[in-house]
């Protein structure tokens, strides 16, 4: 696996002690050789071995170089055998040592010990200078590739030097396992530089300030799947913010493509939820006797709407009539141009007030722990290769002719769905298509994630005959909660679909890197909650230049190193980083802000 590196010490040398005794004994038996070969000890020694100037000592033959220096054979030998090793040692260290040795000649032992003494320091002075030398920048990496060669390569991944052979497979995946352990972050899982952020949600209020007084009940319906209702309840909580309204505990839709019978407290801890919004909001389980009996006005707020929409048009209604009930909640407030109150207590409902219960937290929790049992980080996937995302958008790329006519009657049996008539090609060119497993495999490998990569799927059953085939094949580590979790442990939740998003939610949420194939509302609720938590590490891939790359790396119109570097090009600045949420000429054509909670949630220091 692919690591990268700031040259620790120790660490390190690990790697090179293991790498030099191969490579060394190698290079230091050719340059013997080669030395023999030319009638030379070294560039300084002018006799032959065995030459016919031999002279008996008791410690062995002596030789004699043009200044009359006398040195023992195995001493030679060392000399060579320095100049051999890359450390830039210089020449007239090595003589220094050499003849303070041949000059004390006193015991066999002490010589011995001299000589040990002699060799320490050297192998000291080597590795210094190797890591001086070769840790310049601390930005580089240690990678095996598959021919089994270790690599330390800079983070621009260019390869500069070939360090050592493989003894043996077993013995290079012993090295590919530990090195994710010994190195610091490699950069294909560092998030990105934020520094000069940090949260800013903290509200002024307190529960007496609030008081009691209310303008009237509001019922909520949440519609959508998991994260839509999410985002809309949270909206809720600041639209009862500006009404001054008591928020009834919502309720959840039953009738979306999943039909999950689930209730607000089976999914969230709906006791936390009213503990900490009691300083913004007053939240009720449901309505008071004396409104119970009372006809609630139906409204559907009007979408991307600003404040003075419900203080001008709503509140009367809500004063008037006391009880009212939104249809839908899902982006029924402006992304941009709210009161900064507004916005924190959106962000406080969001990332403080909904928290899963305790049953589904714990869950999520024991799969990250699995996930990461021996220390690797894993990369949480969001697949949307599902059946309900292929028929909404008409992408049917890499399916057969019959699982794209399936796909085409179930778009025709939903009626909400507008578009019916899809040129699924003309679509996944446009950018407008989830990826593919394949698609997301040969992106995964283009960015630098090795085959040994465990990667978490986001997602429920992936569409398609043998589609998730195409994934594993590259990258055999392929985990979800059906396979992370016990039978036992899912039981509870097996059969309710937003319980089972909520747990792969925190899975994703705690990835070391999530990767998201289509902008969905788990993708837009994820990537924000991670901006949100210090920016981690999250990969936007860019679908509409991708598709041409994978084309033309189809049709042979380039090479594979080609697609590689163009895919990392493109990439490098789609992270995660910090950025200011983007405006557009229409609210829809705003980024979201549950998506970038910067500007709002998320400050800049401003350094002096």
């Amino acid at each position: 696996m692919g690591n990268g590196g700031d040259s620790s010490p120790h660490s390190l040398n690990q790697i090179l002690g293991v790498a030099t005794t191969t490579h060394q004994r190698r290079r230091g038996t050719e340059l013997i050789s080669e030395q023999d070969n030319h009638n030379t000890c070294s560039d300084h020694c002018k006799r032959d071995v065995g030459g016919g100037d031999e002279e008996e000592e008791e410690e062995g033959a002596i030789f004699y170089d043009g200044n009359c220096n006398q040195f023992s054979n195995h001493h030679c030998l060392v000399t060579r055998y320095l100049f051999s090793r890359k450390g830039g040692v210089p020449d007239n260290w090595i003589f220094s040592w050499e003849r303070c040795l041949l000059n004390s000649r006193k015991s066999t032992m002490r010589r011995m010990v001299t000589f040990l003494l002699m060799i320490v320091i050297f192998s000291a002075v080597f590795k210094f200078s190797l890591l001086i030398n070769g840790g310049r920048g601390g930005g580089e990496m240690v990678t095996t590739t598959e021919n089994e060669f270790l690599l330390i390569q800079d983070v621009n991944h260019v390869a500069q030097s070939a360090i050592f052979d493989a003894e043996s497979s077993s013995s290079a995946a012993g090295l590919q396992k530990r090195n994710m352990k010994q190195f610091p972050v490699a950069e294909i899982w560092m998030k990105p530089n934020s520094d000069n952020f940090y949260k800013c949600i903290s509200g002024r209020g307190n529960a007496s300030d609030r008081g009691n007084v209310t303008n009237g009940y509001l019922l909520v319906h949440a519609n959508g799947g998991l994260n839509q209702m999410r985002t809309g309840i949270c909206d809720m909580v600041a639209v009862a913010k500006i009404l001054k309204a008591t928020l009834v505990l919502p309720s959840l839709d039953h009738d979306s493509f999943w039909t999950d019978p689930s209730e607000f407290s089976d999914i969230f801890d709906w006791n936390h939820f009213v503990e900490a919004l009691k300083n913004d909001i007053n939240v009720v389980e449901k309505l008071p006797p004396e409104f119970a009996s009372v006809k609630p006005l139906i409204k559907p707020p009007v979408s991307w709407s600003k404040a003075r929409y419900y203080r001008e048009e709503i509140l009367p209604l809500l004063r008037k009539h006391k009880v009212i009930k939104f249809t839908h909640s899902d982006s029924r407030l402006a992304n941009n141009k709210l009161p900064s109150a507004v916005q924190k207590l959106r962000c406080r409902a969001n990332y403080e007030a909904l928290r899963y219960t305790p049953e589904i937290e714990g869950l999520g929790k024991k799969l990250v722990e699995r996930l990461r049992d021996e220390g690797e980080p894993y990369i949480a996937l969001h697949l949307r290769y599902e059946k309900d995302m292929l028929a909404f958008t008409g992408c049917s790329h890499n399916l057969t002719d019959s699982e794209a006519d399936e796909l085409r009657r179930m778009r025709y049996k939903v009626r909400h769905w507008k578009e019916k008539e899809i040129d699924s090609n003309e679509r996944r060119l446009q950018g407008g298509c989830p990826m593919s497993p394949r698609e997301a495999a040969l992106f995964l490998k283009a960015m630098g994630y090795p085959t040994s990569t465990r990667i978490y799927i986001v997602a429920g059953e992936i569409y398609g005959r043998n589609s998730i085939e195409n994934l594993r094949k590259e990258y055999p580590n392929i985990y979800s909660h059906s396979t992370l979790a016990t039978a036992e442990e899912l039981e509870p939740l097996i059969k309710y679909q937003n319980r089972l998003a909520a747990l792969d939610y925190i899975v994703a949420l705690e990835s070391d890197a999530f990767v998201y194939t289509y902008d969905g509302n788990m993708a837009k609720a994820v990537q924000g909650h991670r901006r949100f938590e210090r920016f981690k590490l999250t990969i936007n891939p860019d679908r509409f230049s991708f598709v041409r790359l994978i084309d033309m790396l189809d049709d042979n119109l380039i090479s594979w190193d080609e697609f590689a570097l163009e895919v990392k090009s493109l990439h490098r600045n789609r992270t995660g980083a910090p950025y200011p949420r983007q405006g557009g000429e229409l609210p829809r054509l705003e980024e979201n802000f549950y998506a970038n909670p910067y500007p709002g949630c998320i400050c800049i220091r401003h350094q002096k």
